[in-house]
């Protein structure tokens, strides 16, 4: 058996499986650390979330990340702390290409989302000449090439966003749209529900607002009869875990087993 070919981020062949309807299912990572990062890897996920929005991450813990997956063909996916282009461009200099941004609720957020990935004139990333994403100004054309390889995701999670999510999924630069049941859930009134009927009922609606759109869908789903059933309804991009979750789960069950 051959071994998997490392994920090479430019061209970024994410983005083109992705945008193609590949199934990808990924893992979600909180623990902010590189040797929990490189298990997954070795694992052999399609993609892992490292997590700026709800874990102790920042840009320095996020490369010593980046460095752990390298030989993986698991591919990296930063979610920032909010839509701010400031630590988008602190992200994209350490060396991300994809981009889930948490808690969009319109388009021109899904536009501000976009633009901080692309320097101008597609957008308003600010330019350092050498830094890690260009590998410090060695590759050929890093410039004229990089807009047309950052893949941005945006995570419907609100009521606001889902009464947008048809004119988000519409918009050039979109790449997928993802839905945060979770805090869909609290905004529904069924906080820690995320199965609630009215909850899934508001999941299925943006899935068939992104898919009238031509674009891919993806969503948080821990528990794997809930996976299956977003895998059925054409969701391709699916979390179906976190490292946090499974150790816990481990640990846990593993104590258990010496319980008198």
């Amino acid at each position: 058996m051959m071994a998997p070919v490392p994920y090479q981020p430019f061209p970024n062949s994410f983005k083109q499986d992705l945008r193609a309807g590949k199934r990808l299912i990924g893992c979600w990572s909180s623990l902010a650390n590189a040797i929990t990062t490189e298990v997954l890897g070795v694992a052999g996920f399609d993609w892992v979330v490292l997590d700026g929005e709800h874990s102790p991450n920042d840009v320095t813990t996020f490369i010593p990340q980046l460095m752990a997956l390298k030989d993986s063909p698991t591919v990296p996916i930063v979610r920032p702390a909010s839509n701010n282009e400031i630590e988008i461009k602190q992200l994209l200099d350490a060396g991300f290409y994809n981009f889930l941004i948490p808690f969009v609720e319109s388009a021109d957020e899904a536009r501000r989302a976009v633009a901080a990935t692309r320097y101008p004139p597609q957008g308003v990333r600010g330019v350092s000449v050498s830094q890690r994403s260009n590998r410090y100004g060695t590759i050929p054309d890093y410039f004229k090439k990089v807009n047309e390889h950052m893949c941005v995701m945006v995570q419907i999670e609100s009521l606001a966003g889902v009464a947008a999510a048809r004119e988000i999924a519409a918009l050039d630069g979109v790449d997928c749209v993802f839905v945060g049941p979770s805090d869909l859930a609290a905004n529904l009134g069924h906080l820690g529900d995320a199965g609630h009927p009215e909850v899934q009922k508001v999941i299925e609606a943006v899935f068939a607002d992104a898919r009238a759109c031509g674009k891919p869908y993806g969503i948080l789903a821990p528990l794997e009869a809930h996976a299956r059933r977003y895998l059925e309804l054409g969701a391709t991009f699916v979390g179906v875990g976190s490292d946090l979750g499974c150790f816990r789960s481990a640990t846990q069950a593993l104590r258990e087993r010496y319980r008198d």
